[in-house]
């Protein structure tokens, strides 16, 4: 699989067909606690133990070298070395950090960029109707600079994504940012949970069929695969 990266979980591979391709932007999207972090922590730990940099742009503080030596621990503090880590905590800030990154990515050897996730701190930032089309004007400009480095330097960039609730369909949920999202990535899977047991599910693709699907618990050393979930998992 040449034109993919692992995402370090079999179960996330075996959705993707191998893995999240390079040089596209793909986005991982869902509600609080259904593995978005951990699948960008995987990835990103898996690229690093190829000894290639990571640029990971944490605006949430989830950032958690606890969680790393849980999936890797014998090497994560080496791991760690090959991570450069951004923690931007205003849009602003964010903002800055998106100028800097074809400087890093010339100087280093970077196998991957992830944000997680690219919709936090732009939430915040959002007010008035001037507010907001500045700062999607904004978001829209972060994008471009991510698939043209992606394009570029055929490498993969994985975005993380937050929800809001459909209050017509309270049992839906969406996109923040969708339309922006939708348009730049070409991969987007959809995680949802009951319980202990989440569903990661094709939402787009350029090769793969939509509602391809997954299921997986998170455990301590990463995702385990849930084959056959039981019949109360049928709402998926």
């Amino acid at each position: 699989m040449i034109n993919k990266v692992s995402s370090g979980s079999k179960v996330i591979d075996e959705l993707l067909n191998g893995g999240f391709e390079r040089g596209v932007i793909s986005t991982i999207f869902g509600p609080a606690g259904t593995g978005k972090s951990n699948i960008a922590m995987l990835i990103a730990l898996k690229v690093a133990n190829q000894g290639k940099k990571v640029i990971f742009i944490d605006t949430e503080g989830g950032f958690s070298a606890e969680r790393a030596s849980q999936l890797a621990p014998d090497k994560y503090k080496a791991l760690l070395k090959n991570i450069i880590l951004f923690e931007p905590t205003s849009f602003d800030e964010q903002k800055k950090v998106f100028e800097k990154l074809n400087d890093v990515v010339n100087k280093e050897k970077v196998g991957l960029i992830v944000i997680d996730s690219i919709v936090m701190l732009y939430r915040l930032q959002r007010g008035s109707d001037e507010e907001v089309s500045v700062t999607n004007k904004e978001l829209a400009n972060q994008l471009a600079i991510l698939s043209s480095i992606a394009r570029k330097k055929s490498i993969a960039v994985l975005t993380t994504n937050q929800v809001y609730a459909d209050f017509e369909k309270p049992n839906n949920f969406h996109m923040v940012g969708g339309d922006l999202l939708k348009y730049w990535s070409k991969c987007i899977v959809k995680l949802e949970s009951i319980e202990r047991v989440r569903k990661a599910s094709i939402f787009k693709h350029r090769s793969l069929p939509e509602k391809r699907k997954v299921f997986f618990e998170i455990i301590g050393n990463g995702l385990k695969e849930v084959k056959y979930p039981k019949k109360k998992f049928s709402l998926f």
